[in-house]
Order: C-alpha cells, then sequence, then structure tokens
C-alpha cells in the first residue's frame, strides 16, 4: 500500500461515509473535510464503479455511466464525509492513524456549512431589536460581524440607516433587470405583511391552512394551492399560518419540524405568530368573527384561480419573452398574473433553507460531482497538499467575504426536467430524444456546455441518456418507474421520506443550473421557471418542448 497522500489524484469516490450515527446533526451536516483511504485496487475499482451512498433514503448517482474516470492503476482515494458540528463515530480515530487534523483538510468547494448557514439565515430572517428589518445590508455573508465592523461606531450608523431606510432581501439574487418586474420590492412587502411587529395586536388577523393531501396532489400541486392561499392572506390583510405538511411527516424531520413545511425551508411567519394563530384556531369568537380563517374558508377556484394581489399594479403586463417554443419566443401566455405571483410566491415560501435541506443538497452534490472536485483540489496543491494546508488558520478574507459564495457545480449547466408516464393524461409528452434536440441547440450557442442535471421518474429516460456519449449526466439514484404507473402510486412505492426528498433535490439543482429544458404543460416546470426569473436568470430563458398549455 502506497504512502497516503504519495501520487496526484486521478479518480475520486463518495462512497458511504455518509451513512452517520443516529444524531440528528450528524444526519443532515455531511460538509467538512477529506479523509485518506488507501484501498486495495480491486476494492477501488468495485466502489468507484458504484459511487453511491444513501441520506435520509435517498442513493446520489456519483456520475452517468459512460462518464466515469479512468481505473487503470491504483490511486489515492479520498472522500469528504464529515459534519462539522458533531463529530462521527471512529470519524477522529481514523483522521489520528493518518496523521491528520480537521484544519489539515483542503476545502471542499462543492459544499456549505449547514450549521452555519442555518443560523446566519435565521438572522437574515428576524428583526434585531427594533429594527423595521432584519439586518439586511449591500453586503452579505458574514462581512458585518467582522470585528472591525462591529467596533466601529460609524459603520454602524450608517448600517442601521440603511436598514431602516428599507434594504432589500438577501435571498433575492442579481439586479431588476435580472429578475421579474418589481422582484426585489415585492419580496421585501410579502416577508413584511408576513412578519408583523406585534402578533398579538388585536388588529392583526390571520389565515391557517394545512397542506394539501388529497390522494394524487404531487410537491408542485400543494405548492401551486399554498401561493394561492398566500394571495388570498395578502389581499384580505392576514398573516399565512401553514400548518400540517404531510411529505415532512417522516422520520427525517426531526422535533417541532416533522409533519411542517419548516423541515425543508424558512417558515413563512415568525414563531410569535404561529403561536398566536394556533391560539385563535381554537377559539371560537375569533373563528366566528373572523379574526382568523381557514381553507375551508374558500372555495377551490379562490384557492387555485383567484385574483393575483393588486398592492403592486400589474407588473406582469411588461414582462419580456424568454420563454422559447419551435424556435421562437412566447410572446402571449394566459394567465400572465398568475404566473408573475406564483414566480414571488414560491421565492418567498423557498427563501432559505433549512440544515436539513442544505445536508440533502450537500450530498447530492457531493456524490454528483465530489470525484471531480476533489481531483481538481489536489491538482491545484500538488504532491505537497498536507504540507500546504496543514494546520493553517482560515484568513479574515475567506471567513468573512468569501463566507457568502455558492457551492461549486459544473458550469455552465443544463438543468431538464422530462415528464411522461401519466402526465400524457394532462398533455402531451415529449420523448427525450426531443428534449437532446434542444440541448444540441443551446450547445451549438454555447459549446463549453456539456454537463446536465437530469430529473425524471422514468427508467427510460435514464437508459437513453446513456446513448449521448458526448453528454455528461448527473441524476439522483433512486428506483423509478416502468410504463405509466400513476404518480401516486410510484410516489408511494418509494416512501414518503424519499419520495419528497430527492424531487426537492432536482428542484433546487433545477433552479442554480445555468440553462432549463422543460415543458409548459407540467405544473413542476411552471414553478421551476418561476423560482429561476425571481432567482436572477430571467434572460437565460426557457426552452420548452411542447405548447398545448400556456397557463
Amino acid at each position: 500500500m502506497e504512502p497516503f497522500g504519495q501520487k496526484s489524484l486521478e479518480k475520486v469516490v463518495s462512497q458511504r461515509a455518509l451513512q452517520m450515527g443516529s444524531s440528528f446533526p450528524c444526519q443532515i451536516c455531511v460538509v467538512g473535510f477529506l479523509c485518506g483511504v488507501c484501498l486495495t485496487s480491486l476494492f477501488l475499482a468495485a466502489l468507484t464503479s458504484i459511487g453511491t451512498f444513501e441520506f435520509s433514503g435517498i442513493s446520489f448517482s456519483a456520475i452517468s455511466l459512460g462518464n466515469s474516470l479512468p481505473r487503470n492503476s491504483s490511486h489515492e482515494t479520498i472522500t469528504w464525509s464529515a459534519s462539522l458540528s458533531e463529530t462521527v463515530d471512529g470519524e477522529s480515530e481514523l483522521l489520528q492513524r493518518l496523521g491528520l487534523s480537521r484544519s489539515s483538510v483542503p476545502n471542499a468547494p462543492h459544499l456549505e456549512n449547514c450549521k452555519l448557514n442555518a443560523k446566519i439565515n435565521h438572522r437574515l430572517d428576524k428583526r434585531e431589536g427594533n429594527e423595521t428589518f432584519p439586518p439586511w445590508t449591500t453586503w452579505k455573508g458574514l462581512l458585518d460581524v467582522h470585528p472591525a465592523s462591529t467596533a466601529n461606531e460609524q459603520l454602524r450608523h450608517f448600517r442601521h440607516q440603511a436598514i431602516s431606510e428599507g434594504a432589500y432581501p438577501p435571498w433575492i439574487t442579481g439586479s431588476d433587470e435580472d429578475n421579474y418586474p418589481l422582484t426585489r420590492k415585492v419580496q421585501r412587502d410579502i416577508w413584511i405583511h408576513q412578519h408583523p411587529l406585534n402578533c398579538r395586536d388585536p388588529n392583526v388577523r390571520f389565515l391557517a391552512a394545512d397542506w394539501e393531501r388529497l390522494p394524487g396532489f404531487g410537491i408542485g400541486a400543494q405548492l401551486a394551492g399554498m401561493c394561492g392561499l398566500l394571495a388570498i392572506a395578502i389581499k384580505e390583510k392576514r398573516v399565512l399560518v401553514t400548518n400540517y405538511y404531510n411529505r415532512a411527516d417522516h422520520d427525517g424531520c426531526k422535533g417541532s419540524a416533522r409533519s411542517s413545511w419548516s423541515c425543508y425551508f424558512l417558515p413563512e411567519t415568525s414563531q410569535e405568530c404561529r403561536d398566536r394563530a394556533f391560539e385563535l384556531i381554537s377559539n371560537e369568537e375569533a373563528l366566528g368573527n373572523g379574526t382568523i380563517t381557514t381553507k375551508d374558508n374558500y372555495n377551490s377556484k379562490e384557492i387555485w384561480a383567484g385574483r393575483t394581489p393588486r398592492i403592486w399594479g400589474d407588473p406582469w403586463s411588461y414582462l419580456q419573452p424568454t420563454t422559447e417554443i419551435n424556435g421562437s419566443l412566447l410572446t402571449f401566455h394566459r394567465k400572465m398574473d398568475r404566473r408573475w405571483w406564483r414566480a414571488q410566491a414560491i421565492r418567498y415560501l423557498m427563501r432559505f433553507q433549512t440544515e436539513y435541506t442544505c445536508g440533502l443538497m450537500n450530498v447530492a452534490r457531493n456524490a454528483a460531482f465530489g470525484r471531480e472536485v476533489a481531483k481538481m483540489v489536489l491538482e491545484s496543491l500538488g504532491d505537497e497538499w498536507r504540507k500546504e494546508v496543514r494546520n493553517k488558520p482560515r484568513s479574515d478574507i475567506q471567513e468573512f467575504v468569501w463566507s457568502n459564495h455558492k457551492p461549486w457545480i459544473p458550469r455552465p449547466m443544463l438543468s431538464m426536467h422530462v415528464r411522461m408516464g401519466d402526465k400524457a393524461c394532462e398533455m402531451k409528452v415529449v420523448e427525450f430524444e426531443e428534449y437532446m434536440q434542444l440541448a444540441d441547440s443551446i450547445r451549438r450557442r454555447f459549446p463549453h456546455l456539456n454537463s446536465i442535471w437530469l430529473s425524471t421518474e422514468m427508467l427510460e429516460v435514464i437508459n437513453k441518456s446513456k446513448l449521448y456519449s458526448n453528454w455528461k449526466f448527473y441524476y439522483t439514484n433512486v428506483t423509478r418507474q416502468v410504463g405509466n404507473m400513476t404518480m401516486a402510486a410510484y410516489e408511494a412505492s418509494l416512501g414518503r421520506q424519499t419520495s419528497t426528498n430527492y424531487p426537492l433535490v432536482n428542484f433546487l439543482m433545477a433552479t442554480e443550473a445555468d440553462f432549463f429544458i422543460g415543458a409548459l404543460g407540467s405544473t413542476w416546470c411552471f414553478l421551476i421557471d418561476g423560482m429561476r426569473n425571481t432567482g436572477g436568470k430571467v434572460m437565460a430563458g426557457y426552452l420548452s418542448v411542447n405548447k398545448d398549455r400556456f397557463w
């Protein structure tokens, strides 16, 4: 067995080292460091050919067949596997045997510090003292907590002034021109509406609603329904409070986050307002006088097809066309107000990921890109990488300025959602070959594009992707359906946890990708497009494979 670190890395394995202990933090914070393991060449070959591991019921594919790295010699094998907060059993002993410490391990640029991110997100979603807004300023990350910033009276004064005058929410990427009209203002206004200064003020009224849970309602339909309820709450000047979320009713969501949207994303309102609403919902007088309403107070038409809030005017009337069908931009889209509003509502509801969701995304990126990243890291550091990083403290610019940088993914990246199966009862389904024709049309304009994040429930699509050897495909490695099984039956076969986690991973990866191909007839694609158009990607466009439903 060769000494650790002797050769440059040519292939890297993401193995089952992320199958953590029973503690919750260990299960969700899968970030941090590299630990080297010398393996026999036979075991290495077997492990790299599998290249998967599980997290919360999901097994993620490291890389699609046909794109794996060469296997013609022995190599050092590296696994990014540890939690930043809690040490996995046996991990410290392994590091000690290898002569490593946490500070001597190269940074993993494709992973996030989920525990730290969660603290920052909570801080940015809560007022400080008597401020009107949370600490939103033009600065991001942790720069405002640098010792020089906290000690400087002038800096504190101007920062207070900026916050008081209404800085824009930090979850919006890009300028107004990079997003749907008024996105930054609307997001700020929704946050203010949902976070009154005093939730016990008699003038504060509420709308408390469970998420849809009828059989056959997918995550997309549930999100669309909640967008409608948020519109009603804003029009009636009520604070929306969401209650039971069946898709979070599983063992991965712990404590109060079980059966709650707050398992995956920060709550839609403050804990004070939630507490107040749940007090009122059992009060007959409050229900009778309209201090609080529930979903039962509204019919399905009001929820699903009600009017968009008009307090911002009609910004949808000047949306520029960025959706292409058959080579032409779609200049007219039915229900443009609904398209604009659902984009705003879904962006608000998903504004901040929780530690749990961050952990899901870390595992997905590590499984898909970990080998490539580790190869890049070790090649950039050279043979002396252990000396370069050993016990070297993080610099101020790393700690405070670069803290806000998004995790690495291969760029440019194309996300593709291929919906088939029982969707044929709602729209014309399109074969995978037509999706790939659109992908090739993008690559003719951007020849350096060769990576596709593939989202699909169909095994047939995964199999067909292996025929396109000139593309790199990444995807979650879950059991996929064969034939026209209903989506409800398919999700039931996966179990609640897996059938919720892996679609959300795919959704969030699609919002981060540089380009997107989908189908206008799919609610899921409709919502992804909305998230992208409020996430700085309005000028990236959207290529649709069908035109039979414009919403």
